[in-house]
């Protein structure tokens, strides 16, 4: 696929009650693509206004998806995700241009994904139980349903535009919230495409609510805003803190920062871990909060598997997303490749070596492009190891035995997704069990996931709270009522 870009930046407007709409901050920013270095899009800005506006909109909408049936909603998924399908390729090639990501492999794949939560969801919503209970007077009847919360504030960031905020605006939509969505300023282009996917599917205007802007001032505004009943964020660890504490009182669902350990025990399969390490650590650049971020190895097995390590390195194409041939793409944006060079240069100044990559490529349209980097050497006061990396960077650390790797494992406070390699059964039990994190893949990369299980933060980690993924989603995202009734006496 050849790279074209058009010749006149887009104009992207919020959505908000069914109406696209200027912001009322002023002059819009323009976009800049991270893969071809011009301007694709001029991005309209929102203001606390224009927060209360969408809240109002989406109030609205509450009592029109109220009196709709749960098989009626899951008609509205499964046309939202026809509608994403029908504009499979152009979707896929916008969220190339804004984001990076390889649109053979990544971006095409993205779409599916996204259109998939949608269908799931909605089959979801027509399975959604609850329960009877025993009473201890014979003439009570006492039974459970599930309702929506009301209006759902939801924050997203921008490494999966449309799978990220699909998880959220599926089951919101499945359960019959209303959604206040303020996605990443750096892709709105996918934000447009989903909420025209709303559109096409004929939802009641104001069920889902288009906010860009500056996060501070329009993602604050929304966490505490009090016509918001509930707020959910997909987010770094930081950002996370800061709209729980916007929102004090309300429920949260938060996925936020992982730097999970994949540990290589000597008995593992040595071809395929580090292959699926490989994987983990440069697909979408690493920019994936369950990625690959570090890696430990048994001492015995250290050199073997850094070996095949870096063939799977010097195997990654690195180039533009729209180029055939290409398998890794840029950095979406200079804060992530600035994080990503101090993160290097702090492993290089305490004695960590750089075997492959360490670098911005050269000879590329824009400085966002970065080789896929493998370092040894690296030890648990380093950044590689405290702190999320969120780059294209696999670095490698030693332990002696099991228990010196649950050790090393729990260095770095945050425990999202974890992995394991080992051919010992009884051992990938004990480890899967003791490591702090909400998932455990063994003899699997970190970053492998399926939409419709559950993934989360472990509790007091750091990486968020409660659950997404398929049914769990709709749970977190719908509260439960009890409902008891007097049956009198036939006279």
């Amino acid at each position: 696929m050849t790279m074209t870009t058009a010749s006149e930046p887009r104009r992207v407007q919020l959505l908000i009650g069914g109406e696209w709409v200027a912001g009322e901050g002023g002059e819009p920013l323009a976009l800049t693509s991270p893969a071809t270095g011009e301007r694709i899009a001029l991005v309209e800005q929102g203001t606390a206004t224009d927060v209360d506006r969408a809240v109002a909109g989406a109030q609205r909408a509450l009592e029109p998806l109220r009196r709709m049936t749960a098989f009626e909603r899951a008609a509205l998924c499964h046309r939202v995700a026809d509608a994403l399908l029908s504009r499979r390729e152009q979707i896929a090639r916008d969220l190339s241009l804004e984001q990076g990501k390889v649109y053979a492999t990544e971006a095409l794949g993205e779409v599916d994904t996204a259109a998939a939560m949608y269908r799931d969801a909605g089959e979801c919503a027509t399975r959604l139980e609850s329960s009877v209970y025993q009473s201890s007077e014979a003439r009570k009847r006492v039974f459970t349903i599930r309702q929506p919360r009301g209006v759902y504030g939801v924050i997203t960031p921008w490494n999966f535009p449309l799978a990220i905020p699909s998880e959220y605006l599926s089951a919101g939509l499945a359960t019959g919230n209303a959604i206040v969505w303020k996605p990443s300023e750096w892709t709105p282009l996918s934000a447009v495409h989903l909420m025209r996917a709303f559109l096409d599917a004929g939802v009641p205007d104001g069920t889902l609510n288009l906010l860009l802007g500056a996060p501070a001032t329009v993602g604050g505004t929304l966490a505490s805003h009090p016509g918001v009943a509930a707020i959910g964020l997909t987010g770094s660890t930081r950002t996370g803190d800061a709209v729980a504490g916007a929102a004090a009182g309300k429920p949260l669902l938060l996925e936020l920062g992982g730097n999970g350990p994949t540990i290589v025990f000597a008995d593992a399969d040595l071809d395929r871990a580090a292959a699926q390490a490989a994987m983990g650590s440069f697909a979408n650049a690493g920019q994936i909060c369950n990625s690959t971020e570090r890696i430990l190895v048994q001492r015995s097995a250290h050199d073997a598997f850094v070996e095949r390590l870096l063939a799977a390195a010097r195997d990654v194409r690195l180039g533009s997303p729209l180029a055939d041939g290409t398998t890794m793409g840029p950095l979406t944006n200079e804060p992530t490749a600035a994080k990503v060079d101090a993160h290097v240069a702090d492993a290089v100044a305490q004695g960590a070596e750089i075997l492959q990559g360490g670098g911005r490529a050269g000879d590329l349209p824009t400085r966002l492009y970065y080789e896929p980097t493998v370092i040894v050497g690296v030890h648990e006061r380093m950044l590689l190891n405290r702190e999320e990396t969120f780059g294209p960077v696999a670095p490698v650390l030693t332990f002696e035995d099991e228990a010196d790797a649950l050790r090393l494992a729990a260095t770095c406070r945050l425990g999202l997704n974890g992995s394991l390699w080992t051919r010992d059964l009884s051992r990938a039990l004990r480890v899967a069990e003791r490591l702090g994190t909400g998932t455990v893949n063994v003899n699997e990369t970190s970053a492998y996931w399926q939409p419709h299980t559950p993934v989360g933060g472990f509790t007091g980690s750091g990486s968020g709270i409660g659950r997404l993924g398929g049914m769990q989603t709709l749970l977190e995202m719908t509260q439960l009522k009890t409902i008891t009734i007097d049956v009198e006496e036939a006279p």
